[in-house]
């Protein structure tokens, strides 16, 4: 095998794939990067069993081969050096030769019949949208996946078909975030969990474009293609939380608040809140709501701290807690100016919805504050 490429070109095919790579394995062939050529054509393939990423990319292939090369090595190697053409062989001793101006490399390679397939799909349901909305479905979500393992299903997002909507939903068991979107092609029903770490590596590799992203899903496997690449990954097994049960429907009290301002006053409260001595007490944020009024407040033995704003309220004045974390995580993802918050009781969930959109909805569970 003898190719020629940009530094650049073939650096955004590793990035993208390198996820995939296996860490902790008994099977060192995992942890590696399968190199194949076709034509005037490279593809690179990782795969750690769970999930597969497959990147096409042109380039200058002097002699066809393939072969397989540890991926943080390689990698690292590309990435430092100069920004030029990379000559890469495989010699006749199986050794991976990186040359580029005065750089000389020889690395170890792996035999590639020994690299594990990637699985073959047999489409069930698919949908097609544009990347750039992919993208902003799965960043408005994914901070609310659970990283607990005793629930794995929670450990993923839920995306499902229905009416011809496409919804993604995450929940860890404090908090709950849900987007949607309408598809432009009818679609049949369908819904599979996908796991948290590949839609973030997803998340990654799709473009800021109107480029289309096709997802493929089938019993217990899932398909994305994109542009060049293509991700494989299994789908969780489990029920996933009856989402639509949770969310309330009505509320007893309600504002509405300049997203950036509440974001201001939570994020300075936190400083208190999460500076606690006694690191493993969790300190909650009060929020009091008066006519026309929020109060936001934290006490704890390093300090305490107080935020007021003037805002628009409607019903009943209130006090409650919660985890200025879970505030935060929902408000730094919502792009609108204004948002509503609706509250029920002092013990039931809160939403945060933004004013002039229905696509996007964040439900808090509170915490019960200790009276003085």
């Amino acid at each position: 095998m003898k190719i020629i490429c940009y530094k650049d070109k073939i650096l955004k095919a590793i990035n993208s794939v390198v996820k995939g790579v296996a860490s902790k394995t008994p099977m060192p062939i995992l942890e590696g990067i399968l190199i194949q050529t076709n034509d005037n054509e490279i593809k690179l393939t990782t795969y750690d069993l769970e999930l597969g990423i497959e990147y096409v990319m042109e380039c200058d292939v002097k002699e066809q081969g393939s072969t397989v090369v540890n991926a943080i090595m390689f990698s690292e190697i590309i990435r430092k050096l100069p920004d030029t053409e990379i000559y890469i062989t495989v010699n006749n001793n199986n050794l991976l030769e990186i040359e580029c101006e005065g750089s000389h490399y020889k690395l170890a390679t792996m035999n590639p019949d020994e690299f594990p397939e990637l699985p073959k799909i047999e489409i069930e349901n698919s949908i097609e949208l544009e990347q750039n909305t992919l993208k902003n479905m799965i960043r408005k979500t994914i901070f609310a996946v659970s990283t607990e393992e005793t629930r794995p299903i929670l450990t993923g997002c839920l995306i499902e078909t229905e009416n011809n909507k496409l919804n993604i939903v995450a929940v860890d068991g404090f908090r709950l975030a849900l987007r949607s979107v309408y598809l432009n092609k009818k679609t049949n029903n369908f819904s599979a969990v996908i796991p948290g770490k590949t839609l973030n590596e997803i998340n990654k590799i799709l473009l800021d474009s109107f480029e289309v992203v096709k997802i493929g899903i089938s019993k217990n496997q899932a398909l994305f293609e994109m542009d060049n690449c293509k991700v494989v990954t299994r789908i969780l097994d489990g029920e996933f939380l009856n989402y639509k049960n949770v969310i309330p429907n009505n509320w007893e009290t309600r504002i509405r608040v300049n997203k950036v301002n509440l974001q201001d006053c939570f994020e300075r409260i936190s400083l208190i809140a999460s500076s606690s001595i006694e690191k493993e007490k969790k300190y909650p944020v009060k929020v009091q709501i008066d006519i026309g009024k929020v109060t936001i407040s934290c006490t704890n033995q390093t300090g305490d701290a107080k935020e007021e704003l003037f805002i628009s309220t409607e019903g009943r004045n209130l006090e409650v807690g919660f985890n200025p974390k879970y505030f935060l995580d929902s408000l730094k993802v919502i792009d609108d100016e204004e948002v509503f918050v609706e509250f029920g009781s002092s013990i039931s969930p809160a939403l945060i919805k933004p004013i002039e959109n229905s696509d996007y909805v964040y439900m808090i569970l509170p915490i019960r504050i200790k009276e003085d």
